[in-house]
């Protein structure tokens, strides 16, 4: 059996999230068996076609592929594949229909794909605006969002089959009346942790935003006007909302419908969690991806693309994942038959980065793009060779008869066959740059339990030890700069080379998602990674450009736009001019002998958190918390944050300053409160139990019986907050794909 290369890193991830585990937790697989037990099941379906297939054969081609890190499949065929969970789909789109059967039916689907380990999208545009009458009722009812935030509280008490964790996709048309709710929704830190949102674009909406004119809102239950906005005015909502954190996105919709391959069988509303897969209604699709750092052969001092190997690769890809299809076991019976009958595939591409540096061609270029569109225009041509192949094994995919591909005479086993979709733990498997994403960060700052050390991409380190330039003080002063573009004492050629997100401008990220676009019968999932100076008007000119260049959707991500950065690569600036001085010493005054004050519980994902917040003759003095249950680390801990907070204010340190440091820290366990807040951690609590004390006493709020933090105008709220470390291993995140994704550990959620 051929054993497979992993760094440390990837042995880890798979270790805590892939293989077998016993019982007691103890991993009882290898790597080489979690690719051999894939092969195995995935192979077993050829003898439905083909009773006398050489098993043996297809299983070692399936073995090699993976086992090679040449082609790797999306994370639930790894994890379920042969095991008794059994379900392998990353993605579902659930329909949600104008009624409340159909709206809590859509939520119990949606916690049985989240149980089974795949993530769901959903349209919520048919659902009738807030303030609509319920004529069953005679009630009013309260809108998309709020239902939007009854999914999200579920998702919440879901873990994804022990080892992933719910994601879902929120769709909203722009013609909806409750749009502007839905545009800013995601404001207030904290709401809708678990959803990524996008509003569905249409053509009609972009003509009257390059004509600034009105556009009509329309209500879902009877086609009426509600009433009419500036169309520019709508679109500058968006722009703003994702300058200042990243979201909505946007999917084109009229565009996606478009290159919609069954028409007859039903119109797309909805994609995937991150954005690259529309789907149909209780339809789901297999992803796999190659990895094009593997598709690579010298040629003397000189790397080129290895065509032959890359068709080869395609070819077994194919045929693996229209396998996938029938090994399937589908958490819904409706989910099973759209699936069979439309068969469609996701196959697409990591490691695009890497391939770049190898063939020394920097990835903001033209020269880059070209490639991207020859990778991609040959991967799309041999899919379609395979899978005409499979059609004359075994049949045309059902609904071929009413797709697009009868008119043409194209006869296809799969509706489609290629998407671009996020690597984030499978390339740290295959230890690659994550699908066609310019790497983050040449060099970070890693940080574990047992120490801290710089990271630095392999290749780059490649290339400095091929120049006579590697050293420590070189990479921590890379470390420190975030970026290479400004330091002498690097080569302008490996400048250029070793572009990193944040070199790169703009129109260059969204000319690359074209270029693959252009190539993919499904979608591209990439964030458009901007710097922290970037403009509206930079954001205005993306989102134009995508819609220009016939994108199928948009994800952008302004650095430093939340206050947890993903992945930080932060450098330490003194203010010019200003010499250095030593700070000066506050010592805290006595507590006094009696204080008043008050006590407010609240419910924390360690159980109920009693924060007590006292006050002397100068205002707040000091700060109790107390947990529930007595004792362990987290009572510990939250005693100690009270009395540094208790001493902090003593020694005169602004309240609302302490408040803002503590809000937004998150742990691996938030929860809500029983009136639907979302309370991140201990610190959250406390920062928030303080700033509730504070509105009380200011007027702004009347009682305390409850715990509840409202999104008032007059509350000031911290909008840069971004996201998190990683809550399983305190590794800083990484905003792209649509995702956060940990580099270190694998962990992935929806930002």
């Amino acid at each position: 059996m051929r054993k497979v290369e992993l760094t440390e890193q990837a042995l880890m991830i798979l270790e805590k999230r892939y293989l077998k585990k016993d019982e007691k937790g103890n991993v009882i697989e290898t790597p080489e068996e979690m690719f051999e037990r894939v092969a195995e099941t995935i192979a077993k379906v050829d003898l439905i076609y083909n009773p006398k297939a050489d098993l043996e054969a297809i299983k070692n081609t399936f073995y090699d592929m993976m086992v090679s890190l040449e082609f790797l499949p999306n994370s639930p065929t790894l994890m379920n594949a042969g095991r008794p969970l059994g379900q392998l789909s990353a993605c579902f789109v659930i329909p949600i229909e104008d009624s409340l059967v159909s709206i809590f039916d859509g939520l119990k689907y949606a916690a049985l794909i989240h149980q089974s380990g795949g993530g769901t999208g959903f349209s919520f545009s048919k659902l009738r605006p807030k303030g609509d009458i319920v004529k069953t009722t005679g009630g009013i009812a309260s809108g998309p969002v709020s239902f939007m935030k009854v999914y999200d509280a579920a998702t919440d008490t879901i873990k994804q089959g022990g080892v992933r964790r719910g994601a879902n996709m929120g769709i909203l048309r722009i013609d909806h009346p409750d749009i502007e709710e839905f545009i800013t929704c995601k404001d207030q830190e904290g709401v809708l942790s678990n959803f990524n949102i996008s509003v569905a674009i249409t053509d009609s909406f972009m003509e009257a935003v390059l004509k600034d004119e009105d556009f009509p809102l329309i209500n879902p239950r009877n086609k009426e006007v509600v009433r009419k906005v500036k169309a520019r005015d709508l679109f500058d909502l968006i722009v703003k909302q994702a300058w200042k954190n990243g979201e909505p996105g946007v999917v084109f919709i009229d565009e996606i419908n478009r290159k919609n391959p069954t028409p007859e069988v039903g119109e797309i509303e909805s994609t995937n969690p991150c954005g690259e897969q529309p789907l149909l209604p209780f339809e789901s699709c297999n992803l796999g991806s190659i990895n094009l750092g593997k598709m690579l052969k010298r040629v003397g001092e000189k790397y080129e693309i290895d065509w032959d190997k890359l068709k080869i690769t395609v070819h077994n890809a194919v045929h693996f994942l229209d396998n996938v299809i029938d090994a399937n076991f589908y958490p819904l019976k409706p989910i099973e038959e759209m699936t069979k009958a439309n068969r469609k595939i996701g196959l697409g591409v990591m490691g695009f980065y890497d391939l770049l540096v190898r063939l020394e061609v920097p990835y903001n270029t033209k020269e880059a793009r070209d490639i991207a569109e020859n990778i991609m225009s040959f991967i799309q041509r041999e899919a379609s060779e395979a899978s005409q192949k499979l059609a004359e094994e075994r049949g045309v995919f059902p609904n071929w008869d009413k797709s697009i591909y009868k008119d043409m005479g194209l006869k296809l086993r799969n509706a489609t066959l290629t998407t671009i979709a996020p690597t984030g733990s499978i390339s740290i498997i295959a230890n690659c740059s994550s699908g066609i994403e310019p790497i983050f960060a040449l060099a970070f700052k890693r940080k574990i339990s047992l120490g801290e050390w710089n990271e630095v991409y392999p290749l780059f380190k490649e290339a400095l030890i091929k120049e006579d330039i590697y050293s420590e003080d070189l990479i921590e002063k890379i470390v420190q700069e975030g970026t290479i573009q400004h330091m002498d004492e690097i080569p302008e050629r490996l400048k250029r080379l070793f572009v990193t997100a944040l070199d790169i401008d703009p129109e260059d990220h969204v000319l690359m998602q074209a270029a693959f676009q252009k190539y993919v019968d499904n979608a591209v999932s990439k964030t458009v990674n901007l710097r922290e100076s970037a403009t509206l008007e930079d954001i205005r000119r993306v989102y134009l450009m995508a819609y220009d260049l016939k994108l199928k959707g948009i994800t952008v991500y302004r650095d430093k736009s939340r206050a947890s950065q993903v992945l930080s690569v932060e450098k330490e600036k003194k203010e010019e001019g200003k010499e250095e001085r030593e700070p000066h010493k506050l010592i805290p005054r006595p507590r006094p002998i009696i204080t008043k004050g008050a006590t407010i519980k609240i419910k924390t994902g360690c159980g109920n958190l009693y924060v007590t917040i006292n006050e002397d003759e100068f205002g707040i003095c000091e700060v109790f918390s107390t947990l529930g249950k007595a004792g362990g680390c987290a009572a510990s801990q939250t005693e100690a944050i009270s009395r540094l907070i208790s001493l902090a204010l003593r020694s005169g340190v602004d309240v609302r300053a302490i408040v803002k440091q503590l809000k937004g820290i998150r742990c691996p366990n938030p929860a809500r409160t029983e009136d639907g807040d979302f309370i991140l951690s201990c610190s959250d609590a406390i920062g928030k139990a303080i700033e509730k004390y504070l509105d009380i006493k200011e007027g702004k709020n009347n009682t305390i019986n409850n715990f509840v933090v409202k999104n008032k105008d007059n509350i000031e709220k911290d909008e840069s907050y971004s996201g998190m470390p990683c809550p399983e291993c305190g590794s800083p995140l990484q905003v792209a794909e649509g995702c956060l994704t940990c580099r270190v550990c694998g962990y992935s959620k929806c930002y």
